[in-house]
């Protein structure tokens, strides 16, 4: 009798649990490392995925990491993407690996162009020893429930169109500028799609490589969520041909109190002479405000570079407004439903906002 009652228990809570299971939603933390980068996704089947580690900086970017992969409820880091080799991507990494065990890395190949880059490529190879995974453009990062599929590496990017991409109307008269240099070329970029979801992350993507992935095909298609390329320094980056064509609903500036977002960096222009390219706005964050579709836009930081609201997002929507001294490294956190609900959260005063995937 008591055989029966505990089956009959088990079968009762059977359900509950698989409901439970069903229900948790597929999160996405957007750490502050003071204008760095570090992206740390936990899905619903609890495997969790870190994108870059911040700086070396006595440690700083990597116990912020920590302290939110705690707050994730995380025992150890499943997988850990290192994009490219610059100290504000991988310097984090040795002190976060004596903080929480770290399961697989996944980087792009071995080539080093500039030996400052040299440090940050072995201190990589020597968290990552026995347990590295070197990845091309079409492969799989495997985690349960949630597709992550690598659209760039090495200076290779998608063979064909994923997410529903094709001709981009948009190269017509797009003004060209200048490469921003090796690694920021190089780098692994990531496009995760859970059910409706999309989010893409292309790291440290110039204008360049944007208009190579964008034109004449959009490699990616459109997407729900973007992440800021260049930490939100659109001058060489923010192509509006590559903008436009992925539509997103919501775009994070993963910027620095001091870079990123409101910084100055010319690029050269090399569009053929004669070409009559079509105007566009300069500066980053209004440019984002201007696309088309546009629901939301957040900021790690409050731009000191330029803080004229007409150029930063509304104040509720930002998660840190300091010097990087007194900087408390709030997070922004967004949590996707299976529906394609999901909730952007600024970790310092919990204001929230929600939007549906299109």
């Amino acid at each position: 009798m008591r055989r029966f009652f505990v089956a009959l228990l088990a079968a009762a809570l059977a359900p509950a649990a698989l409901l439970t299971a069903q229900s948790r939603a597929l999160d996405i933390y957007w750490i502050d490392v003071e204008g760095g980068a570090s992206t740390l996704i936990v899905a619903p089947s609890g495997e969790s995925m870190l994108v870059d580690t911040g700086y070396e900086t006595d440690g700083r970017d990597a116990k912020r990491i920590h302290a939110a992969a705690q707050q994730a409820g995380l025992k150890q880091l499943d997988h850990v993407v290192i994009s490219h080799y610059h100290g504000d991507h991988v310097g984090g990494l040795a002190a976060l690996a004596t903080m929480i065990p770290i399961g697989r890395v996944y980087t792009r190949g071995d080539k080093i162009a500039v030996p400052a880059d040299q440090k940050w490529y072995d201190s990589m190879r020597a968290v990552s020893a026995g347990r590295r995974t070197i990845v091309a453009p079409g492969d799989k990062i495997p985690i349960k429930g949630v597709d992550v599929l690598v659209v760039s590496s090495d200076h290779q990017l998608l063979p064909k169109p994923a997410n529903g991409g094709g001709p981009n109307a948009l190269c017509a008269n797009a003004e060209q500028k200048a490469p921003a240099g090796f690694e920021n070329q190089a780098g692994v970029g990531l496009l995760l799609t859970y059910n409706r979801f999309t989010f893409l992350n292309l790291i440290d993507f110039d204008w360049a490589t944007e208009m190579e992935l964008a034109c004449p095909i959009n490699k990616v298609g459109a997407v729900t969520l973007f992440q800021s390329n260049r930490h939100g320094a659109w001058e060489g980056a923010g192509a509006p041909a590559f903008l436009g064509a992925i539509r997103p609903q919501v775009v994070v500036f993963n910027n620095g109190p001091r870079k990123g977002l409101g910084q100055v960096q010319e690029a050269k222009v090399i569009t053929p002479p004669g070409v009559k390219v079509a105007p566009y706005e300069r500066n980053g964050y209004a440019r984002a405000a201007a696309l088309p579709g546009i629901e939301g836009i957040w900021q790690g930081h409050l731009s000191l570079l330029d803080k004229d609201p007409k150029h930063n997002t509304s104040p509720d929507m930002i998660a840190n407004f300091e010097e990087t001294a007194e900087c408390k490294g709030h997070f922004i956190r967004a949590s996707v439903q299976a529906n394609g609900q999901f909730t952007m959260m600024n970790g310092r005063n919990g204001f929230s906002r929600s939007y549906k995937a299109r």
